[in-house]
């Protein structure tokens, strides 16, 4: 007879704070487990929303946070400061600065300022010891020339978070040792490029994640996504490296414990 527990998971990127999950944290951290999911980092996108998110994360087992400043929110928010970043690690739950990064897509009239906030949170990151997550949209110019230029500055870790940008960038990530993270873009049936880039990755550098509650994978596609389907998205990432959910699971999962140390079992 075959076991039916599932291999362990973790989910490196999602948003349980947001609207879309209010009032149900228990029952999604439960169907998280159910599914192999044992856990999960939730990110704090506005530093004024920091209280709540940690409160997320101290009420819940294998539940951590990361808190940054959203480079769509820049604009519209307080520019955080390293100290206010480098103070909230001393939470043992608190484990990575971030998301920071560019988005020139819907917000380019704030680049500066982005750049900015992107260069606040990598001191902090270096000061920390703690991983850099990354959100980049068509900023990939300045995205691999501010992390290369921070790079050679100071060492410090990093994610690409959702990684869906070009093979350029990938390889200018993967050169400082950086890791791309697979969320469900990676199988949508449109996304063979993208597939191909992370196929052309060593596996020790990927993590998986569910970006929830965006970015739900097929068959959960158009709905709301959460921690749960991120397996999902890692039985694509097994077939794209030819690895058996099992195997994939566990090599992603020692990933994760690599970067978010502070998270590791």
């Amino acid at each position: 007879m075959q076991d039916a527990t599932p291999p362990s998971l973790v989910d490196s990127h999602c948003h349980l704070d947001f609207p879309d999950f209010a009032g149900e944290h228990g029952a999604l951290v439960a169907r998280a487990r159910a599914a192999g999911v044992t856990r999960m980092v939730t990110i704090c996108t506005r530093l004024r929303n920091e209280p709540a998110v940690r409160a997320l994360a101290e009420a819940h087992e294998g539940v951590f946070y990361a808190a940054g400043t959203h480079p769509m929110s820049v604009a519209e928010e307080p520019m955080a400061t390293v100290e206010e970043l480098v103070a909230l690690a001393d939470h043992p739950k608190f484990v990575g600065i971030g998301e920071t990064g560019l988005d020139y897509h819907y917000t380019a009239e704030s680049a500066a300022a982005q750049q900015q906030s992107l260069r606040v949170h990598i001191e902090a990151a270096r000061r920390t010891r703690l991983p850099l997550i990354i959100h980049a949209r068509d900023a990939d110019e300045d995205m691999a020339r501010i992390l290369t230029e921070e790079h050679r500055a100071g060492r410090f870790d990093c994610v690409m978070h959702c990684f869906s940008s070009t093979p350029a960038l990938a390889q200018a990530a993967l050169d400082l040792g950086f890791y791309l993270s697979m969320s469900g873009i990676a199988t949508f049936p449109r996304s063979a490029e993208l597939r191909d880039i992370f196929a052309a990755t060593t596996l020790d550098r990927i993590l998986v994640e569910t970006d929830s509650p965006y970015l739900a994978p097929p068959p959960h596609r158009g709905r709301r996504n959460e921690p749960a389907y991120v397996a999902h998205t890692a039985a694509v990432g097994a077939e794209i490296f030819g690895l058996d959910l099992a195997d994939f699971a566990a090599r992603t999962s020692a990933n994760f414990d690599r970067l978010f140390w502070k998270a590791a079992r």
